[in-house]
């Protein structure tokens, strides 16, 4: 039987990215959904590492299960690294995409590209039922276009343009996205962590 993970994450779009690139990395686990009974994890922590063990552990504590969560943030050169950490906000506390995107746009209005640069940082944390945890990143670097393009992805995506490619997020194929982003990584770090450490663990 499988061991059973735990998806601490309350977004649609960013479950079914962790489950593709999980089964891409060819971790062994049984993904499981967050339980309507437990409420969404508030993310006070101040960085995106913080964010991530917040919700893990708090999935973890609630079905006694391994969990895995993860935080995303933009960081852009011109902006000294903000959104960060605040980048779900960034327009904000109920900003949708689209308000986050134009915030961000207008605060680099009339920056020239060469100091449009970027990058997207994931932290993924696996909070084990033993009380262990592993810790993984993963960060693509980029610039931000001057106008949104492409209808896939979700997010910054449509303003983010990865170095491999003249292309934003949102105009590549999912599977295309899928193979050169943060979030993937980040995954791909995890895997070779969960291989390293042994995982699971005993109690798993």
């Amino acid at each position: 039987m499988k061991p059973r993970v735990v998806l601490a994450t309350a977004n649609p779009d960013k479950a079914i990215e962790l489950k593709v690139a999980l089964d891409g990395a060819g971790i062994e686990i049984e993904l499981v959904d967050r339980p309507d009974s437990v409420p969404e994890v508030e993310e006070t922590g101040d960085t995106l590492e913080a964010n991530a063990r917040l919700k893990a552990m708090a999935l973890s504590a609630a079905t006694g299960l391994s969990a895995v969560a993860d935080d995303t943030g933009l960081e852009v050169d011109e902006l000294g690294g903000s959104p960060g950490v605040f980048s779900a906000r960034f327009a904000g506390p109920a900003a949708t995409y689209a308000d986050n995107v134009e915030h961000l746009l207008h605060w680099l209005g009339g920056v020239p590209d060469e100091r449009r640069t970027a990058r997207f940082v994931t932290v993924i944390v696996l909070a084990n039922s033993d009380g262990s945890e592993l810790v993984s990143r993963g960060i693509l670097e980029g610039s931000i276009a001057s106008e949104p393009r492409g209808t896939h992805g979700f997010g910054y995506d449509s303003v983010f343009i990865p170095r491999s490619t003249v292309l934003t997020l949102a105009e590549l194929t999912p599977n295309d996205k899928n193979a050169i982003s943060h979030r993937s990584l980040a995954i791909e770090d995890l895997a070779i962590l969960m291989r390293e450490s042994g995982w699971p663990t005993s109690k798993e």
